[in-house]
């Protein structure tokens, strides 16, 4: 699976920590950034992640920054990202199976590396079960035209 991930200042030190994850899972990793512990904005990070996943280069994504509050904010204004905020692993697995979560918000302040990991490993295995959530889905992303 292609992952793209990206970060600002606030998650660096969690961001190496996911990618670990990810690589133990088989992922091939896109690091769009923050490689540095200088200051950037997030909503641009966010912008570069999702970019991958909507041109379909990604097909999942990782967005960290502080809190991951406003990353997955800026993630969610882009077409086609559903963005979920997960600090534990039942969220994480409702946001792929019943919402068919395709970008993952963490917040480099809030989580462990170990707890992130869990997260990281319930979120990218586990599968959308469609059915009744199919409906919903599209229901949501039918907002975007409104």
């Amino acid at each position: 699976m292609k992952i793209a991930i990206g970060c600002d200042h606030g998650a660096l030190a969690l961001k190496e920590s996911v990618k670990k994850v990810l690589a133990e899972l088989g992922a091939e990793i896109n690091d769009l950034g923050t490689f540095t512990e200088g200051s950037v904005d997030y909503p641009d990070i966010a912008e570069k992640v999702c970019a991958e996943v909507t041109s379909g280069r990604a097909e999942r994504g990782v967005v960290l920054c502080g809190t991951g509050i406003g990353i997955s904010i800026a993630a969610n204004k882009i077409r086609g990202i559903r963005c979920a905020l997960c600090s534990e692993a039942y969220s994480a697995r409702m946001a792929r199976a019943h919402n068919d979560a395709n970008v993952l918000a963490l917040g480099g302040r809030v989580l462990g590396p170990e707890l992130a990991g869990d997260v990281v490993r319930t979120f990218f295995t586990q599968d959308f079960e469609g059915g009744r959530h199919a409906r919903r889905v599209g229901k949501i992303m039918a907002l975007e035209n409104k």
